[in-house]
């Protein structure tokens, strides 16, 4: 199977989350027939949904990896579940979030695996990192991840300094 570039959500409110999500960019790059190829700075953003929690620390990575859709898919449960994520309810505080945005143009609709990822368009906190490091990207049936980004409103989150994991 030839190399795909697939993008990585990830977040974390609970614990130390930047340091959660400098754990899990580092999971990452471990994936067998993976690679982290780019990775956003740190973001801190306000909670969505279910308001009555910590801030969350947010970034995106770009791997290449030859694994399919749903390994990669599985790969990032697997590192949830190491890192202690439980899902008590929608919106809920995490120790860790990935979510699998894109992988290549591919449009897929599976049990429990959608892509591109249904909401990625309307999340500056996905956003915001993931133009950093790939402005130009397309979203299949949105355009490219700046222009996205563009027609936004509401809170833009805060980039984080490099190497301070003790923020949030």
């Amino acid at each position: 199977m030839a190399e795909t570039r697939a993008f990585i959500a990830l977040g974390a409110n609970l614990g130390s989350p930047a340091a959660q999500v400098e754990r899990a960019l580092d999971e990452l790059a471990r994936l067998p027939e993976t690679r982290v190829e780019a990775r956003s700075a740190l973001y801190l953003s306000k909670a969505e949904g279910y308001a009555e929690q910590p801030d969350f620390v947010n970034a995106v990575a770009l791997l290449a990896t030859r694994l399919t859709p749903r390994a990669l898919l599985e790969a990032l449960l697997e590192i949830e579940a190491r890192h202690g994520r439980r899902r008590e309810f929608k919106n809920a505080p995490r120790t860790l979030d990935l979510d699998l945005l894109l992988y290549d143009g591919l449009v897929l609709h599976e049990p429990g695996l959608t892509l591109p990822h249904p909401r990625m368009c309307e999340r500056a906190f996905v956003l915001q990192p993931m133009s950093e490091i790939a402005p130009e990207q397309g979203i299949p049936g949105k355009g490219k991840v700046a222009d996205c980004l563009a027609g936004l409103t509401g809170m833009a989150p805060l980039r984080l300094p490099r190497g301070d994991l003790n923020a949030a």
